[in-house]
């Protein structure tokens, strides 16, 4: 397997407190998220997988695998966008995700795009 610049593959990521899906006084944070992922090589890839590791303001981690991303697995020529919304459940009102999709080429090669580490938090819990 070759090497691949994952810089070629860069991903935006806006992420929102959901207070009407919440409920803090059972220790449920709901938050949303919207990744852009945005091809800027010159091969399109296509994203197989995800991996998210997600800590919430207790150390608590969990991980989370799976195939594709709501239900896709996007084909990205050079140049191309795609973007999903999500979202996850803390028991805290602050935490942070980061992860990593795997991404294949034309050619069979096999490579990460790295998901930058983003936080999630109630408006104004972080100054």
């Amino acid at each position: 397997m070759r090497s691949r610049d994952t810089k070629q593959i860069s991903i935006e990521v806006q992420s929102r407190y959901l207070e009407i899906q919440s409920a803090p006084e059972s220790g449920r944070f709901v938050f949303s998220y919207t990744i852009t992922i945005h091809n800027q090589g010159d091969a399109p890839a296509r994203l197989l997988n995800r991996h998210w590791v997600i800590t919430d303001a207790n150390g608590k981690v969990q991980e989370v695998r799976g195939e594709g991303v709501v239900g896709q697995q996007p084909y990205l020529r050079p140049g191309e966008r795609f973007q999903y919304t999500s979202g996850t459940m803390l028991e805290t009102p602050v935490g942070s995700m980061h992860g990593s999709y795997e991404m294949v080429d034309d050619a069979g090669d096999h490579f990460d795009a790295e998901i930058p580490p983003f936080s999630l938090s109630l408006p104004r819990a972080l100054h």
